[in-house]
């Protein structure tokens, strides 16, 4: 794989609106598809701003009426802002196009980013992204006094997390010793090249995430390096970081087309 470029777009008070990334991504997303750049990684922060993808329901979006740019990639609603580390990977990839493949590399390299931090992370089957894992479900505290056999978010179709006070708050997940996820992953492939792709809680105000139900889950809930290790971290420290995995990862993947299982005659 040829070597990857990172671009590092804007942060801090130079964080960069996210029609500007979004436009930007088609931009050089044409221009690797036309071989006229290498594969590229644009790295920065947003501004406060929500992002639904296809599969959101109107049901997961903020109840106040708070603006949401609805997107073209995979996944479902989520947050960015100030504190997350926004990645954007543009890559062309073998075709078939293997979808899968391509998250998991994602994840590796953002799993290996919170080693280096001294914080021990996985990955949740049939839920992406990154996740400090909870207690098992018989160690964790009652919800409101009941037994988790009986926790409304599993059991009752109507149950609002957002109009429920904190103790339901996604921000609180840790507390409640739930699983929780540190990073989030949503992309989209067209023409065999990638757009879109990770954002990384590395120390933002978590109740940003109250307002919506994250990523569709509601069983679970989201977290922050920072606010796991118990230490101010800022993107600032993360940037090479994240940048050193991405590239050990993405550069060293042996890439190869989604196979595809022949009918038998």
């Amino acid at each position: 794989m040829s070597e990857l470029r990172f671009v590092r777009r804007g942060f801090g008070a130079d964080a960069v609106d996210y029609q500007e990334a979004w436009d930007e991504q088609r931009r050089i997303h044409a221009a690797r598809f036309a071989d006229e750049v290498p594969d590229t990684v644009i790295l920065l922060e947003h501004p406060p701003v929500y992002t639904a993808g296809r599969r959101t329901e109107d049901s997961e979006r903020p109840l106040d009426g708070t603006p949401v740019i609805d997107v073209d990639r995979g996944g479902k609603i989520t947050w960015h802002g100030p504190g997350q580390l926004v990645g954007y990977p543009i890559q062309k990839l073998p075709r078939p196009v293997d979808v899968v493949a391509h998250v998991r590399r994602l994840e590796e390299a953002l799993i290996r980013t919170c080693a280096e931090f001294g914080l021990e992370t996985t990955r949740v089957e049939g839920r992406s992204g990154v996740w400090v894992l909870g207690d098992p479900v018989e160690q964790r505290p009652a919800l409101g006094g009941l037994s988790l056999d009986f926790d409304p978010r599993l059991t009752d179709e109507e149950f609002d997390p957002r109009l429920n006070g904190p103790e339901y708050a996604p921000s609180n997940a840790g507390q409640r010793r739930e699983d929780r996820k540190i990073a989030q992953i949503g992309i989209r492939v067209a023409k065999g090249v990638t757009m879109h792709g990770f954002s990384f809680n590395v120390n933002p105000d978590m109740k940003w995430f109250d307002r919506i139900i994250p990523c569709g889950i509601r069983d679970a809930g989201v977290a922050s390096l920072a606010g796991e290790l118990g230490r101010d971290i800022t993107v600032e420290e993360v940037v090479p970081v994240v940048e050193k995995h991405l590239r050990d990862v993405l550069e060293n993947a042996d890439l190869k087309p989604r196979e595809i299982e022949k009918a038998s005659a």
